[in-house]
């Protein structure tokens, strides 16, 4: 029991505004599934930031240097060190931006999905998961300044990434036990039990 004097969290600040009852979706703190989620997000963007980067410097540095092929031995040393070298260099900077990008993002979707957990009061299932995806893919829209047709195509990826993802969640969660509200009034229906 914590000492009088010393002072407590209201019941409505905001490091207890994401404590629930309801277990998490995934069996994962909220916390600890954030870092997880935007860590494998940086190594991805990174991996494939780092791919595309260093081929677009590649290119770039020949192409650059295509007047002025070397003549000798030595010279094409010098020409494939300094390739590599802008090759690396070029590929670690589009990894690290791509990587943050794509981190920042993921902590934004699971940030979404968790509140909207908040708002429905508990229930953890795949709604949560295709409105965050869909809020998600309206906000990028808007901050890329997409054109409808665009928006809307990035609207149906969203839709079937966040429904996908949703439904791996769920079926995650049934595997250990967590059985999401609605598959418990389907299989009620399916019974013949009226609740």
């Amino acid at each position: 029991m914590p000492p009088t004097d010393q002072p407590t969290e209201e019941h409505g600040s905001i490091s207890t505004a994401f404590n629930t009852e309801q277990p998490p979706q995934v069996g994962i703190k909220l916390s600890a599934q954030g870092v997880l989620a935007a860590t494998v997000a940086f190594a991805t963007g990174v991996g494939l930031g780092f791919s595309h980067g260093s081929t677009k410097a590649a290119f770039r540095f020949r192409a650059e240097n295509a007047h002025r092929f070397p003549t000798d031995s030595a010279g094409w040393y010098q020409y494939h060190k300094s390739k590599n070298y802008t090759s690396m260099l070029g590929g670690l900077k589009d990894g690290m931006k791509l990587g943050t990008k794509l981190s920042v993002g993921v902590l934004g979707f699971c940030f979404l999905e968790e509140i909207v957990n908040q708002a429905r009061h508990g229930p953890r299932d795949f709604f949560s998961t295709v409105t965050a995806g869909l809020t998600f893919s309206g906000i990028y829209s808007l901050f890329a300044r997409h054109d409808v047709y665009t928006a809307a195509r990035t609207a149906k990826l969203g839709l079937k990434l966040s429904l996908a993802y949703g439904l791996a969640q769920d079926a995650l969660a049934v595997a250990k036990g967590n059985k999401p509200r609605y598959i418990t009034w389907v299989t009620s229906k399916f019974r013949g039990d009226d609740q």
